[in-house]
């Protein structure tokens, strides 16, 4: 067995038909099985699965684990050489996991890749950066990083189209689309159970990296992801997520000295968010970080 394509789903039952019927329409010349790891959806998710797609392997929860604990559900019963945690909103527009495999095999010291994301416009979409120390966080908080020489600072998050162009050594791919090779897992163990969902792909790959692996990024087999591509969508839980996935990183790792001003490295950027798109008219959005201040203490 080549691959392991593991998906959590939580009550996204259309979503998650149109991703499995994507990949069992594309996916050619490569051994593959696919596990559900359903979080204890009320739309049919479940059943849906057992009636359109019985060669699933389907783990039903009765309750909402979180994305760390449901993939773990899966990684355990994955048999592949590769895992690949995929989002149960993303979809194939072609034979990608076949191109992902043969590129993977010429890795030096492989711990993890992530392929290419497109937004449903087939625009590039943001996945990866680097690990999110103060100066990342600052250049981050400021806007600095998206200056045009923002991609020589390592940012956090990397946003320049001209980076994913061209296969890269980085500190993290987001769990969206994240591949790691089997015997990686049984070295450095399964994600972090303490974390519900967001910053769970960076804290997995910190571990991976400290483990004398590599992280890469890689376009080669593309992969459409919906849930970030959607500019006009005011993604509150998803600002405070992120934030308090940092902060639990920074817990774990950093020490209280540098939790401190990590939270005020966030509270600053939040502020000049709130400012910054109020005063070009992008009320909802400037209210949403409004939210996001209060939601994050």
């Amino acid at each position: 067995m080549e691959l392991s394509v593991i998906i959590v789903n939580w009550n996204t039952k259309k979503l998650l038909e149109d991703c499995l019927r994507s990949i069992f329409k594309f996916t050619k010349d490569i051994s593959f099985e696919v596990i559900v790891v359903d979080n204890g959806s009320k739309d049919g998710s479940q059943d849906m699965v057992k009636k359109k797609f019985p060669q699933v392997k389907l783990i039903p929860n009765k309750d909402n684990l979180g994305f760390a604990k449901a993939n773990n559900q899966g990684i355990k019963i994955a048999r592949g050489k590769y895992t690949l945690l995929l989002n149960s909103d993303t979809y194939l527009i072609e034979n990608s996991f076949k191109k992902i495999i043969e590129d993977v095999n010429k890795f030096d010291n492989l711990g993890a890749m992530g392929p290419l994301l497109l937004n449903e416009d087939r625009s590039i979409q943001q996945s990866v950066g680097f690990f999110p120390n103060l100066p990342q966080v600052f250049c981050w908080m400021t806007f600095i990083d998206d200056l045009p020489v923002g991609t020589v600072l390592k940012p956090y998050h990397v946003d320049h189209d001209s980076f994913y162009k061209s296969t890269h050594e980085v500190d993290w791919v987001t769990g969206a689309a994240f591949l790691i090779p089997r015997k990686v897992v049984d070295k450095i163990g399964m994600l972090d159970k303490k974390i519900f969902m967001y910053g769970e792909d960076f804290e997995w790959c910190f571990r991976i990296k400290k483990a004398g692996f590599k992280v890469y990024f890689s376009p080669a087999g593309k992969i459409v992801h919906i849930g970030g591509g959607s500019v006009n969508k005011i993604r509150t839980n998803a600002f405070v997520g992120e934030f308090r996935g940092l902060e639990y990183f920074y817990k774990k790792y950093k020490g209280r000295f540098s939790l401190q001003i990590l939270r005020l490295l966030l509270k600053m950027g939040t502020l000049l968010r709130i400012a910054a798109f109020a005063i070009v008219g992008r009320t909802k959005t400037a209210k949403s970080y409004v939210e996001v201040l209060k939601m994050a203490g």
